[in-house]
C-alpha cells in the first residue's frame, strides 16, 4: 500500500478546506483579507463599555432575496389596485391579506401575507415593527442619481454582493468587515468570559460577525450546539491516534504568523466546544415548542444559548441565523407561502420562548435579505429587485409601527427604474442598524466606526434615526 507524506502546511490547508471554521476557528482567508490578526494593537486602546444587563441581537438573513412586497403590502382599494396591476399573477388576492393597524398612519391601509398570522398578532400586540423600503445605500439616491450610476453599491442586484452589503453596511467595498464584527470589537470586553466570542453563528462563517479582532463562534443547530472534530469523543485506537496527531500539529510553533494564529484558533475551539456544550446542557430549561424546520431548530439553539447566558458569563451576544430558499424566480407564490409560514412559526416560537425565559425585553431579532424581488412578474416568479421591507421584534421595540416610507407602486412612480419593477430604497440599512447598535449599548460616538456611511444619512446622536426603541 502506498504511503502518503503530508507536511504541516498541507495539513492546515486541508483542515481549513474541511470547514474547521465551523469549530469557531478564525478563517485563514478572512484573516488575510481583513488583516484582523494585525489590528489587535489598533483596538487595544478603545474604551471599555459597561453593561447593566444582558442584551442580544439576533440577525435573521433571508437568503436569496425575500419577495417582501408580498410580505407587507397595501390593501386599501386604490393602493391595492396599483399593487395588483404591477404584480399581475404574482399578486396576493386582496381578500386574503391579513390586516394590520399601525399606531401611526400615513393614510393608507396595509396588511401581511396570509401565512403570517403569528407575525400579525405580534405586530398588533406592539412587539414587532416593519421597516419599509430599506436597502443598502452609499448615500441617499434618487432616480436621477441612479440613472447616472452615481455612488451606487458595487455589484448592485448581485446575490453575493447585496447579501454582503447588508452584512457590512459598506456597499462601496467588497472587502469590508461586518458591522456586527465591528460592534463586537468595541463591546467584546463587556463579557467576563473571553474564551467564547460574543458573536455566535448558526451558519458557520459569515461576513456580518467578522471584526478586526472578533470572529464568529460557529455552533450547530442540534444537540448541545458545539461542532467537534470527528472522533473527538471516541476512544478507539484510530480516533485516539488521530486526535494525538492533530494535537501535536496544533501544539507546534510556526514561524508564519497566520499559520500560528490559525493553529491556535483551532486548538482553542476544541476546548471552547467542551465549555459551550456543558453550558447548553445545564442552561435554564424551557417548555416552548419550536417547529421542526431548519429555521425553527436554529432559533431554538439560539434560545438555548441565551438560556445559558449566566453559565457562559456573558452580557452581550449577537447571533447570525440564515434561512435559505428565497431566490424565487419561479413557482413563487407557492414557495414564498411556505417560507413565510416557516418564518412566522419560528419567530413566534422564539419570541414566546424569550417571554418564558423572562428576557423578551433584552433580546431583539431583526431580518435582512439580499434585496426585494421585482414588482413585475417573469411569468412564474420575480427577478432581482432592490429596496424592500424588513421587520424587527422584541419587547423593547416600539412596535405596531411601519418605519420609513412605504413607496407608491403605480406605473411611473418616482422611485422605480423605468418599468422594470425595481424600487430605489428610501431608508438606508445604516439607519436601521444604527438604532440596533445604540440599543445594544454602543455609544453615538462609535457609530462612525461601526457604520462608516452613517453620516451620509444622519448625524449620530443618542437617539436612533428611526426611533425603533424610543
Amino acid at each position: 500500500m502506498a504511503k502518503h507524506h503530508h507536511n504541516r502546511r498541507d495539513f492546515l490547508g486541508k483542515l481549513a478546506g474541511l470547514g474547521c471554521a465551523s469549530l469557531g476557528a478564525t478563517p485563514l482567508l478572512s484573516s488575510i483579507t481583513n488583516l484582523g490578526l494585525l489590528n489587535a494593537a489598533a483596538v487595544a486602546n478603545r474604551p471599555v463599555y459597561t453593561s447593566t444587563g444582558y442584551k442580544a441581537l439576533v440577525c435573521i438573513m433571508l437568503s436569496g432575496g425575500n419577495d417582501s412586497y408580498n410580505m407587507l403590502m397595501p390593501r386599501g382599494t386604490s393602493e391595492y389596485n396599483d399593487y395588483a396591476t404591477r404584480r399581475t399573477n404574482m399578486a396576493i388576492p386582496q381578500a386574503d391579506i391579513l390586516p394590520i393597524n399601525p399606531l401611526v398612519s400615513d393614510g393608507k391601509e396595509y396588511g401581511l401575507h396570509p401565512s403570517m398570522t403569528n407575525i400579525q398578532s405580534m405586530f398588533e400586540a406592539g412587539n414587532l415593527a416593519f421597516i419599509a423600503n430599506v436597502g443598502a445605500l452609499v448615500e441617499p439616491t434618487t432616480l436621477a442619481t441612479y440613472n447616472a450610476a452615481q455612488n451606487l453599491p458595487v455589484g448592485l442586484f448581485s446575490h453575493s454582493d447585496q447579501r454582503t452589503h447588508w452584512q457590512t453596511s459598506v456597499p462601496q467595498d467588497r472587502d469590508a468587515l461586518g458591522w456586527g464584527g465591528r460592534l463586537a470589537d468595541i463591546m467584546q470586553s463587556n463579557n467576563v468570559n473571553q474564551d467564547i466570542s460574543m458573536n455566535i453563528s448558526l451558519n458557520g462563517i459569515n461576513v456580518f460577525q467578522q471584526g478586526a479582532t472578533v470572529r464568529e463562534y460557529a455552533i450547530d443547530r442540534s444537540g448541545t450546539g458545539s461542532v467537534q472534530i470527528n472522533g473527538a469523543t471516541n476512544t478507539n485506537f484510530y480516533n485516539t491516534m488521530k486526535r494525538q496527531t492533530l494535537d501535536n500539529i496544533l501544539d507546534d510553533t510556526y514561524t508564519n504568523i497566520l499559520e500560528q494564529a490559525y493553529a491556535g484558533s483551532v486548538l482553542g475551539s476544541s476546548g471552547n466546544s467542551i465549555q459551550f456544550s456543558s453550558a447548553i446542557a445545564n442552561g435554564t430549561p424551557f417548555t416552548t415548542v419550536f417547529p421542526s424546520t431548519k429555521i425553527g431548530e436554529r432559533l431554538e439553539m439560539v434560545a438555548k444559548t441565551i438560556a445559558a447566558r449566566g453559565i457562559l458569563d456573558v452580557s452581550n451576544q449577537t447571533f447570525y441565523v440564515d434561512m435559505g430558499g428565497y431566490d424565487t424566480h419561479n413557482n413563487m407564490l407557492i414557495e414564498h407561502a411556505t417560507l413565510m409560514s416557516e418564518l412566522d412559526a419560528a419567530v413566534s416560537a422564539f419570541y414566546n420562548c424569550m417571554v418564558e425565559l423572562g428576557v423578551e425585553n433584552d433580546v431583539v431579532g431583526f431580518t435582512v435579505s439580499d434585496f426585494a424581488r421585482k414588482l413585475v412578474s417573469n411569468g412564474d416568479g420575480s427577478d432581482h429587485g432592490w429596496g424592500g421591507h424588513a421587520f424587527v421584534f422584541g419587547g423593547a421595540v416600539t412596535g405596531q409601527k411601519i418605519y420609513g416610507t412605504y413607496p407608491d407602486l403605480y406605473v411611473g412612480n418616482p422611485l422605480e427604474d423605468g418599468d422594470k419593477g425595481r424600487i430605489i430604497p428610501t431608508t438606508s440599512c445604516d439607519e436601521y442598524f444604527a438604532d440596533l447598535a445604540l440599543w445594544f449599548g454602543a455609544a453615538a460616538s462609535d457609530l462612525n466606526q461601526i457604520l462608516p456611511n452613517i453620516n451620509n444619512f444622519w448625524t449620530p446622536s443618542s437617539t436612533g434615526p428611526l426611533g425603533l426603541f424610543v
